[in-house]
């Protein structure tokens, strides 16, 4: 799970923040998926000791689901990998806003031989 997330990273820009309205993408590891979803509301868990949060989501799939995720932050921010019934999950938002939503690639030095002035 790990090496897919640091590939998807290379591949779309994520956010480091997740808000209501925001598109996220799941990342399943058992079944094998990946899924987009709306973010449709947070509300703190107050039954829990530390910061735990109700996240809303519309499953963006036909039909569509609506589901609610208790996550902490960093899960539902793309900040580590997390488990739910045993299987690991990540969540992050995707960066529409940016003019470039996929990261622009690491230019490789080349060889060329360069031009030189001869008397």
């Amino acid at each position: 799970m790990e090496a897919i997330v640091q590939e998807l990273k290379k591949k779309v820009r994520f956010k480091s923040t997740t808000d209501v309205g925001d598109v996220v993408l799941v990342v399943a590891e058992q079944p094998s998926e990946m899924i987009y979803a709306l973010v449709t509301g947070f509300e703190r868990d107050h039954g829990k000791r530390d910061e735990w949060w109700n996240v809303s989501l519309q499953i963006l799939s036909v039909p569509p689901q609506k589901v609610t995720w208790t996550l902490r932050t960093p899960q539902f921010t793309g900040q580590e990998i997390f488990t739910m019934a045993g299987e690991k999950r990540f969540v992050a938002a995707i960066d529409f806003d940016n003019e470039a939503l996929v990261p622009p690639p690491t230019k490789k030095k080349e060889n060329k031989p360069s031009l030189r002035l001869v008397k």
